[in-house]
Formats: C-alpha cells, structure tokens, sequence
C-alpha cells in the first residue's frame, strides 16, 4: 500500500456535509466512489476536517491508501475525470509516509468567511456568500473578534451537539478585513486561524460579530458572552454559505 495526500476543493452546496452518510451525497463519498473507480474495493479516506453541509472548501486535505504504485499527476487526474460532474477537484497530490495522517498530523487551520452588505439579491454568488442587507461597522466587529483571541474555554461558541472531550481551544487569529467589490457592495472576509475548532465554533463567531457590526452588541457583550461558558449566550450562529475551509498546515508541507 501507498499513501498519498490529497488537497481538495469542492463547492458544499449540493452536500450533506463532507462525511459520508446513507442515502444523502456527501464529499467524502463522492471522492471514495471515484477511488472505487481507480480501485474495485471499498475504500475509506481520513480528512482533516469535516465540514458541515454547504460549507466549501479551498484547501480541505484527505488521504488515502492506493494498492497500484501509482504516480500521483496520474492519479489526481484520473480521480478528477471520475468526480465529474460533482462540484469537487483534486488541485494537489502527493505521496507521502505510511504515518502520515490528515487529521492528527496536521498542526493548524485556516477557516475564511465571506459576508457581503447589499441589498439586490445575489445571483453569480448565491450559497457562496452570507449576504445581509444591513451596513456594518467593520472596526467594531475587529473590537470584538480580538475579545475572542488567545487560549479560552469556549462553550459558549461551540454547538449543543458538540463532540469534542474539552471546550478549551486556542484562537491564534480572527481577523475582519474589508474588500472592494466591484458592484460597490461591502464585503467582510473573516480570516480564522487555530490548530483546532470546536462544531460550529466559526460560524457561532461570526454570526456573533455580525451583532456586534449592526450595533445591536458591544465589544463588552462579546467578552461577557464567552465568560459565561453558556451557549444560549451565543449571538445567532450564521448560515454555511460563506464558510471554506482554507487551508491545513502540516509539518514539512507536504504539498510545497
């Protein structure tokens, strides 16, 4: 057997979420069935992350383990010719150790968010974007994202139905930039950086500071919400379209 790493990118609106599950499309299956393809058996692949229906990714990372010495150009391009027509691209392929693993080798996250200010409906970025139609004042919601960095337990922001053994997590960035669109809309893009997230930690951040833009909360309120350890003191968590998985870091970056 042969280890590769895979870098995926792939449009999570058709998707039930990145796991795969009975009767309902997930990435996880789309990509097993094109190894099964390449392959005859059944195949099990490990990510770094599983992303929630209608959440994207740009840099999600899996690996999987080939019987074939394949070369891994060939590989990535026979895996996308049986993808087709799935919303889903193998951008990068690379063998690697027996060892390495997805998940437990990797050593940070990146998430980003996209929040777009306008009030016509959005039709080239429908379920890509998290569109309001209210302005918001970005250096207020920078005020209270900066509440939220360092090491903290996060209770408060993670969901109800969340399976990690602790809520402490360390917050390494969670930046609010502010981008020029052409059609003189106002876009917000969240940059978010930790070696871990908690289920729905990201999007309970943004929905929170998405209150903190419209007025309706302070940067005091954010910083009393996470120490009170109580997610029903959570602001609205906000919808998946917006969020991508970046990019996942690795030791020796494997994919450089």
């Amino acid at each position: 057997m042969a280890r590769f790493a895979l870098k995926i990118e792939y449009d999570g609106v058709p998707f039930s979420g990145w796991q795969r599950q009975n009767d309902v499309p997930s990435v996880q299956g789309a990509v097993e069935d094109a190894l099964a393809k390449l392959e005859k058996r059944d195949h099990k692949i490990a990510a770094a992350g599983r992303t929630d229906a209608g959440v994207h990714a740009l840099g999600q990372v899996a690996h999987c383990d080939m019987e074939k010495p394949w070369d891994p150009f060939r590989l990535s391009e026979a895996l996308n010719y049986h993808l087709k027509p799935s919303p889903v691209a193998i951008v990068a392929c690379v063998q690697v150790d027996d060892e390495w693993h997805a998940r437990f080798s990797a050593v940070e996250r990146r998430y980003l968010f996209r929040l777009v200010c306008r009030r016509a409906p959005l039709v080239l970025e429908a379920g890509k974007v998290w569109q309001v139609s209210q302005l918001l004042d970005g250096e207020a919601m920078q005020a209270g994202a900066d509440r939220l960095l360092g090491r903290h337990d996060f209770t408060t922001f993670r969901s109800s139905i969340c399976q990690a053994n602790s809520p402490l997590r360390t917050l390494d960035e969670l930046r609010v930039e502010q981008v020029a669109r052409r059609d003189g809309a106002l876009e917000f893009n969240f940059h978010v950086r930790a070696r871990s997230f908690l289920h729905n930690q990201v999007r309970s951040f943004v929905g929170t500071l998405e209150r903190v833009g419209v007025g309706a909360w302070t940067p005091d309120d954010v910083s009393a919400a996470l120490e009170a350890k109580d997610r029903s003191k959570c602001g609205p968590v906000c919808p998946p379209q917006g969020l991508y998985l970046a990019d996942v870091t690795y030791p020796n970056a494997p994919f450089a």
